[in-house]
Order: C-alpha cells, then structure tokens, then sequence
C-alpha cells in the first residue's frame, strides 16, 4: 500500500471520531403553564376554582361599591356641616376599608392554596413526563427546560420550544 493510500484513510478516521465526538446537544423547551391551563381548562377542579375568583371579585366589587357609596356620604356631610355625621361615617369608612383589606387577604390566600393544589396534581405531572421524555427522545433532545421554573433562561429560538407539540400529544 501506498503512504498516500494509509495517510488519508488515517485522515478520514480522524475526521470522522473528531465528527463523531463533537455531538450538538440540542435543548428543548417548555411553557409548562400553558401546558398546565390547556391540561386543566375543562375540568371541575378548575371550573370550580374559577367560579370561587368569580364569586370573591363580586363580593369585593360589591364592597368597594360600599365604600365608595359611604364616601360620597361624607362629602355630603361635609358640604353641610354636619360633623358628627362626618366623624361617624368616618368611623364606617374605616372599619369598612380595614375588613375589605382582611377579606381581600384571607380569600387572596384561600384562592393561591387551591391554585397551588391543582398545579401540583401527580395525575398532571406523571402525564406531563412521560410525555415530555417521548417527545425528547423522539426529537433528539438532550434536556428540555421550563420556562417557569428557570430564570437563567435569558433567550431561546421560538424553534426549540415543544409547548404546543407537548399539548397536542397530551390530546388537549
């Protein structure tokens, strides 16, 4: 055999381990509250949960309204002199204003409980990643990250991002 004929058949071995050692990791990612709205859209969990914010911004609409009526009284009150009126609805403005404020909170909290509650389903996630490992693997993905759940995440290609592949393959 010729030098020539060994050197570029030893050339293009290297070539190819060094082709062959130089893997592109490619990433995915995942807008999994998008995928967690689309998976919960139509279930009673979420109906009901929708109904509770629904009911508690009428009842605050409807305290607001309170106060706001009780404000205009003052004004009232006050164009007439009438300052015992004054100071007394003052008292009710107050002791309004402090319960909006108390209700406000306890429901805030009551609403965020239940958010969490449903966002944590193990039904949700074990579905969510079996499917995302099928999608991964079926796409060559080495990693596939949320975009909630990392804030290093600064940029990515709209072209990596599964979200709507993950929601159809979950038949939402």
């Amino acid at each position: 055999m010729s030098k020539k004929f060994i050197v570029t058949v030893l050339c293009i071995v290297s070539l190819s381990a060094v082709v062959n050692a130089q893997q592109i990791t490619k990433f995915g990612v995942v807008d999994t509250s998008r995928v967690y709205e689309s998976f919960f859209r139509d279930t009673g969990p979420i109906r009901n949960y929708e109904s509770k914010k629904a009911a508690f911004q009428k009842e605050v609409d409807s305290l607001t309204q309170e106060l706001r009526d009780l404000q205009t009284k003052r004004a009232e009150y006050q164009k007439n002199k009438n300052d015992a009126a004054v100071v007394r609805t003052d008292a009710e403005i107050a002791k309004k204003t402090q319960y909006i404020t108390e209700y406000t909170n306890a429901k805030n909290m009551e609403l965020e409980t239940l958010r969490r509650s449903l966002q944590s389903s193990d039904s949700f996630y074990k579905k969510l990643y079996s499917t995302l490992e099928r999608i991964a693997e079926d796409g060559g993905y080495s990693m596939i990250l949320s975009l909630q759940d990392s804030n290093s995440i600064l940029w990515y290609s709209p072209s990596v991002d599964v979200t709507d592949e993950v929601i159809s393959a979950l038949g939402l």
